[in-house]
């Protein structure tokens, strides 16, 4: 059984003890390909060390994160700008706008976005987008950008069915993390209404958790968890939640 992994800070500091093995818990549970977003530049270097060390699970993202736009917002872009240059990444991301912490930087982060969409487009790489508080303004961007081949993931996706099919219709899948497994989550009560093929599956580590581990670290081999909830959901096997759901992730990051 192959499952994927499509969203995982595992470069974080909650990390630093027992990255090896936490990586070799999920690689041992099947949990083959992890997907890494970036968040600034000052973490770049922590992504690089983890993919060095396993080339054929890890796979890294280029972006800035909408909570660090901050004032420094043109270097940061500048920075992402550069490393596309320099070589391959598997995704811009995570990019979008979050408005729940701060609303300082609204504009700076709009800015943000449709930069790094207009940087996907000219590498030809998908998206990975962080929405928080902030479903009208991400969506009347992707609206404005979605075009032929634009793809991506709208990472832990926490709204409502008609946000899910504007999402879908952008060229977007539906990333489903611990959320689903809420009591209060809510994403539950409608996804089976949604085809499995939109669908991708993340952790968020170490942030949002699954039951029964609610509240402490996440990893990716918790990953187990949300896809037996999604195989409840839909009456499918965990091996075949497995199956579908890593082929619609090669459908976006193409490997």
């Amino acid at each position: 059984m192959i499952l994927t992994d499509t969203h995982s800070h595992i470069y974080s500091e909650e990390y630093s003890l027992d990255q090896d093995e936490v990586l070799n818990r999920a690689i041992g549970v099947g949990v083959s390909r992890i997907f890494v977003p970036a968040i600034d530049s000052e973490s770049f270097e922590s992504m690089l060390r983890v993919e060095e060390r396993y080339p054929n699970n890890v796979f890294l993202m280029m972006g800035l994160h909408p909570t660090y736009v901050k004032e420094n917002y043109k270097d940061e872009l500048s920075f992402v700008a550069q490393k596309l240059t320099e070589r391959k990444f598997s995704a811009v991301g995570e990019i979008g706008i979050d408005l729940y912490w701060d609303k300082t930087f609204l504009k700076e982060q709009q800015y943000a976005f449709e930069y790094q969409i207009q940087l996907a487009k000219q590498y030809d790489l998908p998206i990975n987008i962080h929405c928080r508080d902030a479903f009208d303004e991400v969506l009347e961007i992707l609206e404005q950008e979605k075009s032929s081949g634009f793809k991506g993931v709208f990472h832990c996706f926490t709204g409502n069915m008609k946000q899910a099919e504007r999402a879908i219709d952008s060229g977007m899948k539906l990333g489903i993390g611990g959320v689903v497994t809420f009591k209060n989550g809510k994403i539950d009560q409608f996804l089976r209404d949604i085809d499995i093929s939109n669908i991708v599956l993340e952790t968020d580590a170490p942030y949002l958790a699954p039951k029964p581990f609610r509240g402490k670290r996440n990893e990716s081999s918790y990953i187990v968890h949300i896809a037996e909830k999604v195989a409840d959901i839909y009456g499918l096997s965990l091996q075949e939640v497995a199956e579908i759901t890593t082929a619609n992730s090669k459908d976006i990051f193409g490997f």
